[in-house]
C-alpha cells in the first residue's frame, strides 16, 4: 500500500516505502526522496529532492517520468546528467563569461592582425588587468562600475595600457551584442566616462636630433651587424621590423621591395612597399651579401636581429635616441630645411595620406619623386653639406645598378 501525506507526517524517523522503488528517508521534520531501480544488472539510486519541499505527488510524478525512460532501455541517471549538461551549455552559450566572449571574438578578429595578434600582443592588456578581476563574470552581469573599478588603478599611472584595454573591451562588447549576447558597448563607454580625463602626458619616442645624424652614422661604421642595420635604417627610413628581417631576395637593382607582412598596419590594408636605395644603402647590401646567408642582418644565432638588440646597442654605447626615432630625425630635417613636399616626405615614411576615398584614387607610390629626396638625405647623412652636387655612384644607383 502506498504512502499518504498524513501518514508521512505521523511517521517517525526511518525509511518509508511508497512502492515501485520510491522511498522516503525521513529524519525529524525533513527527509529525502530516493528512487531505487536496476539498470544493466546494477542497483542504482536516484534522488528526487527533499521532503517536504518536494511533496508526495511530485515525487511520484518524477518516479513515473524516469521509469518511462528506463523502459526505453536508457539509464535515468545518465540521461538526467546529460540533460543538465545540455542546459548548462545552453546557458553558457547565451551568457558567456567575459573571458569566453573575448576569446570567441579574438578567434575571428586575429585573422586581420599580424601573426594572429601575437606581434602586438592584442590580448595582453586584458589578460593582465581585466580578466583577473572580472574575466569570470557572465557578460550580462558586468556593469560600468565593474569595468571602472578594474581599470581605475592604472588609469593614470599606465594610461596607454588602460586605453588599449578599454578600446578592446568596446570591440568585444559591440561584437557580443551583434552575436545576440546580453551585453552592450554602452557599458564600456559609460565606464570610460566614469573614469574621466587622465592627467597623462604622452612621451614621444626619443629621437636623435637631425643635426647629429651624420656624426652617429659615421660612428656606426664597421661596428658589426647591429651597427650596419642601424645605418641601413637611417638611410632607408624603414621601420626596424622590415630592416631587421630583410632578405637578399627582396632586392632588385636599386629597389628594395618590403613585403606587406613586414609593413605596419592591418593585413588587409597594407601592401608591398618599394624603397629607392641610395648608393650608400646599396653599398651596405653589397658588403652584407659577401658574408653569405639569406638574412641581410643576422644575429649570433643566424636569425634576424631583435628589436631589443638594436635599442640596447645604442643605449650601451651612450646614445639616447631610439632606432625608431631616426624617422622623426628625417621628418624634422625635411621640415627645417624644406627638403621635400609633404606628400613625398610622408610616403617615404609609408604614412597614409588623405582619406580612404582619396587613397582609392591616388594610388601612386611616388617612387620617382621619392628617389631624389632619398639621395639628398643620403648626402646629408654622409656629412656632405652641399646636397646639390652628385655623390659617388649616384648615377649608377639612379639607373638601377648595384655598386661594384
Amino acid at each position: 500500500m502506498g504512502l499518504t501525506a498524513i501518514a508521512i507526517k505521523k511517521a517517525g524517523d526511518g525509511v518509508l516505502s511508497d512502492g515501485k522503488g520510491l522511498r522516503l528517508e525521513k529524519k525529524g521534520n525533513g527527509g529525502k526522496w530516493i528512487w531505487r531501480y536496476s539498470f544493466a544488472g546494477k542497483r542504482r539510486e536516484m534522488g528526487f529532492g527533499t521532503w517536504p519541499t518536494v511533496g508526495l505527488a511530485d515525487a511520484r510524478n518524477e518516479r513515473d517520468r524516469w521509469a518511462l525512460i528506463l523502459s526505453q532501455g536508457k539509464d535515468p541517471i545518465s540521461e538526467r546528467n546529460s540533460q543538465k549538461a545540455a542546459i548548462r551549455a545552453e546557458l553558457e552559450r547565451k551568457d558567456p563569461t567575459l573571458e569566453e566572449l573575448a576569446s570567441e571574438f579574438f578567434d575571428v578578429y586575429k585573422r586581420s592582425l599580424r601573426k594572429d595578434g601575437a606581434s602586438a600582443r592584442w590580448m595582453s592588456p586584458l589578460e593582465k588587468h581585466i580578466f583577473p578581476k572580472i574575466g569570470r563574470k557572465p557578460v550580462s552581469t558586468i556593469t560600468q562600475r565593474d569595468v571602472r573599478d578594474a581599470l581605475k588603478p592604472i588609469w593614470e599611472s599606465q594610461h596607454p595600457t588602460a586605453e588599449k584595454a578599454i578600446q578592446r573591451l568596446g570591440k568585444i562588447f559591440q561584437d557580443g551584442r551583434l552575436r545576440g549576447y546580453e551585453c552592450d558597448k554602452f557599458t564600456i563607454d559609460a565606464a570610460q566616462s566614469m573614469l574621466g580625463h587622465a592627467q597623462h602626458k604622452t612621451t614621444s619616442i626619443e629621437a636623435t636630433p637631425w643635426e647629429y645624424i651624420p656624426e652617429l652614422y659615421a660612428w656606426l661604421e664597421g661596428r658589426g651587424a647591429s651597427a650596419s642595420c642601424l645605418q641601413f635604417m637611417i638611410l632607408t627610413l624603414v621601420r626596424a621590423g622590415g630592416c631587421r628581417q630583410a632578405r637578399f631576395d627582396e632586392f632588385t637593382a636599386d629597389i628594395w621591395t618590403v613585403p606587406a607582412e613586414k609593413m605596419k598596419g592591418r593585413l588587409e590594408e597594407v601592401m608591398d612597399f618599394r624603397v629607392p636605395l641610395s648608393p650608400p644603402a646599396l653599398e651596405i647590401i653589397k658588403r652584407r651579401r659577401e658574408l653569405g646567408g639569406e638574412w641581410v642582418f643576422p644575429g649570433y644565432r643566424g636569425t634576424p636581429l631583435t628589436d631589443a638588440s638594436l635599442s640596447k646597442f645604442l643605449r650601451d654605447n651612450g646614445h639616447e635616441g631610439k632606432p625608431h626615432g631616426f624617422r622623426t630625425s628625417f621628418r624634422t630635417w625635411v621640415q627645417d630645411n624644406d627638403a621635400a613636399p609633404y606628400d613625398v616626405a610622408e610616403t617615404i615614411l609609408s604614412h597614409k595620406i588623405g582619406g580612404k576615398t582619396e587613397r582609392a584614387y591616388a594610388r601612386s607610390d611616388l617612387l620617382d619623386r621619392r628617389r631624389p629626396v632619398m639621395l639628398k638625405w643620403a648626402r646629408f647623412v654622409l656629412g656632405d653639406k652641399d646636397w646639390s652636387k652628385p655623390m659617388p655612384n649616384e648615377t649608377s644607383a639612379s639607373s638601377g645598378g648595384l655598386p661594384t
